[in-house]
This record gives structure tokens, C-alpha cells and sequence, in this order.
């Protein structure tokens, strides 16, 4: 025994709308992917680095330093910087020269993310040509 359930209508209605559910599924295993993947791509290495050992550099007759102390403050030659105004001091002390080297030394409890800030600092002012400033090691006699 059979029963029809239609009413006698055999066309279909046309769906105007797109389907997302496979997007979304496809969306979900790529968030599951990556959030399995990105804990795996972080290197967490100890490393010690040397001391180095290359060959002092000319030096130029005026060289403009910038300096990070250990409350980092900064200081342009002898005269304290506010980070707000740096681009502008080193506009005024470079006369406007993006190609002047800029020395940068800072303190050595001063932490690398503080040092890299300033170096941030410095490339959105335009000055590329950055030159970190360490002692130099003196060889054993």
C-alpha cells in the first residue's frame, strides 16, 4: 500500500540563496588547524650570545648617539629626549638628513623589547642607517 504525500505539484522551487554550511565547516577545521599549528611554530630556544670580535669601524668626526639609559629616558649627544618629540630633535640635529647614521647604545639592563621600540621609533622618523653601540673586547695577551 502506497500514499502520496504531494499535492499533484511536480516543480520544484528555485533557492536564491547560497548554502554556507560548507564554508562554515571548512572554516572550523582551518581554526582547528591553526590553533593546533600555531603553538608548534613558536621556537623557544636559549641562546648565550658572544661577545663581538669584529674590526672597530671608522667613525665618523661628529657622530650623533642616542642613548637608552637604565630608566629609559632617552638622550640625544648630552640632551634628554621626550619619545614624543624624537623625530623632530632628530630632524633639527641631522638637518633633516634620513641618510645620517644614528648610533644607538643602551644600558645593559635596559630589556630588548625597549631597545627594539626605539629602533621602531627611529625607522617611523626615517632614519634606516642604525648602528648599535657595545664595547668592543679587547683580545688576551
Amino acid at each position: 500500500m502506497s500514499v502520496r504525500l504531494d499535492h499533484g505539484e511536480d516543480t520544484l522551487n528555485e533557492v536564491h540563496e547560497i548554502n554556507v554550511t560548507p564554508f562554515i565547516d571548512v572554516m572550523l577545521v582551518l581554526l582547528i588547524i591553526f590553533m593546533v599549528a600555531a603553538p608548534l611554530a613558536t621556537v623557544d630556544i636559549q641562546v648565550n650570545l658572544p661577545a663581538a670580535s669584529a674590526e672597530p669601524q671608522p667613525r665618523p668626526d661628529k657622530p650623533l648617539y642616542l642613548t637608552v639609559k637604565s630608566d629609559l629616558t632617552l638622550t640625544l649627544g648630552n640632551d634628554p629626549v621626550n619619545r614624543d618629540l624624537l623625530r623632530s630633535t632628530l630632524d633639527a640635529a641631522t638637518s633633516s638628513a634620513k641618510d645620517t647614521r644614528i648610533f644607538l647604545r643602551a644600558d645593559k639592563t635596559v630589556p630588548y623589547g625597549d631597545v627594539i621600540e626605539v629602533m621602531n621609533l627611529l625607522r617611523a622618523a626615517g632614519f634606516l642607517k642604525v648602528a648599535l653601540v657595545g664595547l668592543e673586547k679587547v683580545p688576551a695577551p
